[in-house]
């Protein structure tokens, strides 16, 4: 049985889980209330941050690597083009984009602004961060304009990581998204296998309900 530790990010593992098929179980993790006295998680990851998995005798943490490892150790799977598929340039592109180049500084915008007074929060770290977020988010815009999903016809897990980080961007309310990536969002959300995964994630879907109702919708 594989242990997910922890939503946030995690959400990508489990919803790739659903896609795939597999048994898991979710184990919660409180980052606010701290890890210091989780002895099992810190056992797993004894950096504290989530997520991280168990699969047998194997420990893994960082999302994209994880979901790499998954398909690799339990596929094959659609969801990750083979190197000799014509998708598999732009598979492998966006996958990683989504964390390094989307995800990573959306997150430092958005720490760099919500802790400070409403005078502090647009600092030079946190403009530069969303700055770097809208050029990658233009390599994200152009594709769609290509196709309906990031690696082409085809969904795979480049959309599932793709698409965390816009819900990250639209959810805490630090960018707005354009028409056609709002599209793209509600096409991949609107999979079975993202819904059994929000059901799972009592957290992730608590935190979509308090910012859908922020924003209206």
């Amino acid at each position: 049985m594989i242990t997910v530790y922890g939503e946030g990010r995690g959400f990508r593992v489990v919803w790739l889980l659903e896609e795939m098929g597999l048994a898991y179980q979710l184990r919660p993790v409180d980052l606010l209330a701290g890890v210091e006295n989780d002895a099992e998680f810190l056992a797993i990851n004894p950096a504290g941050f989530i997520p991280a998995i168990r699969d047998g005798e194997v420990t893994m943490v960082e999302s994209v690597a994880i979901m790499e490892y998954l398909m690799a150790r339990h596929g094959p799977t659609p969801l990750a083009p083979a190197s000799h598929d014509p998708a598999f340039p732009a598979y492998q592109q966006f996958l990683h984009l989504a964390e390094a180049g989307l995800a990573v500084p959306l997150y430092i915008a958005v720490v760099g602004r919500n802790p400070a007074a409403e005078a502090g929060r647009p600092n030079w770290g946190a403009r530069k961060a969303l700055e770097v977020f809208k050029s990658r988010l233009g390599l994200v815009t152009r594709q769609l304009a290509r196709s309906p999903y990031l690696a082409g016809d085809a969904f795979t897990a480049a959309d599932i990581a793709v698409t965390y980080a816009l819900e990250f961007a639209q959810r805490t309310g630090v960018y707005a998204l354009a028409e056609a990536e709002q599209a793209y969002v509600a096409r991949t959300s609107g999979r079975a296998a993202y819904k059994r995964a929000m059901a799972v994630c009592h957290a992730t879907r608590a935190w979509a309900a308090e910012a859908a109702g922020r924003s209206g919708t």
